[in-house]
């Protein structure tokens, strides 16, 4: 889609490390000075950071490869090489990265935190230089490691948006006309179906401390969870979503079936979907006939969904605005508080002894010790 990636196919190379030096002391009146050789660089790594001013993946996605650099040779007079620059690779928030062959989730950037790194390959180490192989049997030991070779993947990078609240609704249901009624955003509102080609991203001013996203995505039709339409292609980004908010537009004939054909293809695409809170907006209770349909739509939902809140709305006029942003408001802050406090419990049966984190972890195979050449 063009001005939004929300895929993209990379390979990805970590530096090889420098080579090991052979090299021996020579000086004016000591021919025999013995091993001096130093050892080869490290190679560089491979690095995904989080960039919350990111929104998309396209400057990932037109550079194909992402190659760190490789380690410095050693040289003489016991002069390591330099080590490998590395490749830093920024993302948006609500990246995955996947294997592309098999699949495999690698990482998940799930969190919403600004420079969270994932270290994802590791470059070769240095080979040793010869100064390390003297012996008392072997004194001028003409032998040096090579440097290891780095890693080479094909990775799959998946961008969810990370947002608090996500607009489900059919088409032409009036979601970014609610986006431009809360928010600054100004995506393109008409009277026609599929305005909206591409997710759009609103911040909701709750106080000066305080703000909640609200995603925008295209109208969803029936059986977009098998492809048809635009709704396949965007339902991922409100799986990351706290919370959903339906736009039943109740001026059109299909108002009773809407919101329960809603349900059943966000439950087709992820059971995931259906179980998070929710908030229905019987909205355009301005036309006529509409707000009777809006009243006979919510007794229809609290009957089936008691602690559902059904709220009928005229965004054109404003009219329940207030109400629903309260709402809006209130359910956020009991996700948020009902987080803190599964966090705050979670840490408390799971964490660290003392000695625990006092502890070095000793994972480091990949040294080279003289003589592991072999």
């Amino acid at each position: 889609m063009v001005g939004f990636a929300d895929e993209a196919l990379i390979e990805v190379r970590s530096g090889n490390g420098g080579n090991g030096c052979v090299a021996f002391r020579r000086e004016k009146y000591i021919p025999y000075g013995g091993p001096n050789g130093g050892d080869g660089g490290k190679g560089g790594d491979v690095i995904f950071v989080v960039k919350k001013n990111l929104r998309t993946l396209s400057k990932i996605r037109h550079k194909c490869c992402f190659k760190a650099k490789n380690g410095g040779d050693g040289q003489g007079w016991n002069r390591y090489g330099a080590d490998g620059e590395d490749v830093v690779i920024p993302v948006p928030p609500g990246t995955t990265i996947r294997d592309s062959e098999t699949d495999e989730i690698i990482y998940d950037f799930k969190d919403d935190n600004e420079n969270e790194r994932f270290v994802f390959l590791k470059g070769g180490n240095g080979g040793w230089g010869n100064v390390h192989f003297k012996t008392s049997t072997n004194q001028a030991p003409r032998h040096a490691n090579p440097g290891q070779k780095g890693e080479t993947r094909f990775l799959k990078l998946e961008l969810s948006i990370m947002a608090d609240v996500g607009l489900v609704g059919f088409p032409n249901a009036g979601k970014s006309s609610l986006l431009t009624a809360f928010t600054n955003a100004r995506p393109k509102i008409a009277p026609y179906p599929f305005t909206t080609i591409i997710p759009n991203l609103g911040v909701l001013r709750v106080d000066d401390e305080s703000d909640i996203i609200i995603a925008d995505i295209p109208g969803i039709i029936e059986g977009a969870s098998e492809g048809l339409g635009l709704g396949d292609t965007f339902l991922k980004h409100i799986t990351r979503t706290a919370c959903l908010i339906f736009m039943i537009d109740c001026s059109d004939e299909n108002y009773a079936t809407a919101y329960e054909t809603l349900c059943n293809e966000l439950a087709s695409y992820s059971d995931e979907l259906m179980e998070k809170p929710r908030i229905v907006l019987c909205n355009k209770i301005d036309v006529e006939g509409a707000f009777e349909h809006a009243v006979e739509l919510a007794e229809s939902i609290r009957k089936a969904e008691p602690e559902t809140k059904v709220i009928p709305v005229s965004v054109m006029m404003g009219r329940g605005m207030k109400d629903a942003k309260n709402e809006i408001v209130k359910l956020v802050s009991q996700l948020e508080k009902r987080d803190l406090e599964e966090a705050a419990t979670e840490e408390k049966a799971f964490g660290k002894s003392f000695m625990d984190s006092r502890a070095i972890p000793d994972d480091d195979d990949d040294v080279q010790y003289p003589g592991s050449e072999n």
